[in-house]
């Protein structure tokens, strides 16, 4: 079993490049199997989400070859099975994409429901809802998905809550469908558009992704054959962002799209960090200790939830009494847990948390509980004064590429050894 083991109280300085999206990535793979050819992914982030993907493909007769650590090429002309690996897909909750993907293509599909973090309840009500819109039969039975259709057919479909798991997925389906299908209150994050804009360079037509209503022509076929590059990462522009105000460092992040950090530029501010744009590097300093602040997660533009633990870091040490609300998941304050054994002053109580701040924080053994608790608890050890030691690294390797080696180069002292 792998730990990181961190020694605290170097505040971060120097630059980092992010990597491709993860979710992004995650939805781009299995829409690769709209495509009845070859297709290229550039800036593909080199984690584990994106190998058991891979491992998925290649079971159901996809031939994949990587070009570099970040590209690969797709050839999907051969698959022929609509049963995806039960064993894999329930390993991680992107998995749920294949229904959508391998519906649309093959009109048939059997998934095991989605795994993944511990958030709390993850229904998956408004992909069916859509999934039936669209003339899809769906069945669930212990713990398997089967969805199948003789045709798909185009129609308007209002989503209940705004889903972006619901709104990809449904994306997905109608590609090749007949006609003309509308998906309103549809969610707006960025990695949304990417995946439009990446079926759209295959042949797709679809128009309004980033807004709340998309609209999707059905074409006849994906031409595939050519090359796409993923997405910059605001999930990590965020965390290193967040890394600068919790260390009192000053972090230049590279590859980075501004506009989709705006929620968290503004907390920042807000914190009394400095922050600078240039193009498509953010650079945030942070010279005292931060200013309390109040959190409420929202879908996007909003805060976003996958950078919450994060904040809630930087408020365990702010100057003051700050709150987080949290409107997407209700588990996502276990974390909190863990940074009380590191003499954080937290108290959780249902989807709000209250944080005392504290001056500093001092080492210990913690658990990542999720994927952005996992950075959360790296980005609090390098904080804290002493050694931590964060168990449970799987989650954290789920959604960063070589993140201990992104943070040595900021100057932390951070490394993956063996138990």
């Amino acid at each position: 079993m792998e730990k990181l083991v961190i020694t605290g109280g170097t505040p971060l300085k120097g630059e980092v490049t992010i990597s491709g999206a993860k979710n992004a990535a995650v939805a781009i793979l299995p829409a690769t199997l709209l495509i009845n050819g070859t297709c290229t992914i550039e800036n593909l982030p080199n984690i584990n989400d994106v190998k058991l993907y891979c491992e998925i493909l290649e079971k159901i007769g996809a031939k994949i070859t990587w070009i570099t650590r970040n590209e690969i090429k797709i050839d999907t002309t051969n698959v022929c099975c609509t049963k995806a690996p039960l064993d894999i897909t329930r390993k991680f909750r992107a998995s749920y994409y294949l229904i959508g993907s391998m519906l649309g293509r093959c009109k048939d599909v059997q998934v095991s429901l989605p795994g993944g973090c511990n958030l709390g309840a993850r229904p998956i009500d408004q992909h069916i809802k859509g999934f039936e819109a669209l003339g899809a039969n769906v069945v669930v039975n212990q713990g398997n998905i089967t969805a199948t259709a003789k045709k798909l057919t185009g129609t308007s479909i209002y989503m209940d809550v705004v889903s972006v798991g619901a709104t990809i997925n449904v994306m997905l389906a109608s590609v090749l469908a007949e006609g003309t299908t509308i998906i309103d209150n549809a969610a707006k994050e960025p990695h949304i558009v990417d995946v439009a804009n990446f079926l759209n360079t295959m042949g797709a037509d679809i128009r309004g992704a980033g807004t709340d209503m998309i609209k999707i022509n059905g074409v006849k076929e994906l031409r595939g054959g050519a090359s796409y590059s993923i997405v910059p990462d605001q999930i990590e522009a965020g965390t290193f962002m967040l890394s600068a105000m919790a260390t009192k460092g000053d972090i230049t992040i590279k590859n980075c799209i501004t506009k989709h950090l705006e929620s968290v530029t503004a907390k920042i501010i807000e914190m009394g960090g400095l922050v600078e744009e240039d193009g498509d590097t953010i650079r945030v300093k942070c010279t005292k200790r931060p200013n309390r602040a109040n959190i409420k997660t929202l879908p996007y533009p909003g805060f976003p939830t996958d950078l919450q633990p994060q904040i809630g870091v930087v408020l365990s040490l702010a100057d003051g009494t700050s709150t987080i609300n949290e409107s997407i998941w209700e588990s996502r304050f276990q974390y909190t847990q863990e940074l009380v054994k590191m003499g954080a002053k937290i108290t959780a109580q249902g989807k709000s948390a209250f944080f005392e701040g504290v001056k500093s924080l001092s080492g210990a053994p913690v658990c990542s509980t999720d994927l952005r608790a996992g950075a959360a608890l790296i980005i609090a050890g390098i904080a804290a004064n002493g050694k931590t030691e964060v168990y449970n690294i799987e989650h954290i390797d789920r959604g960063y590429e070589d993140i201990e080696g992104k943070f040595r180069k900021l100057g932390a002292k951070i490394e993956r050894v063996n138990e």
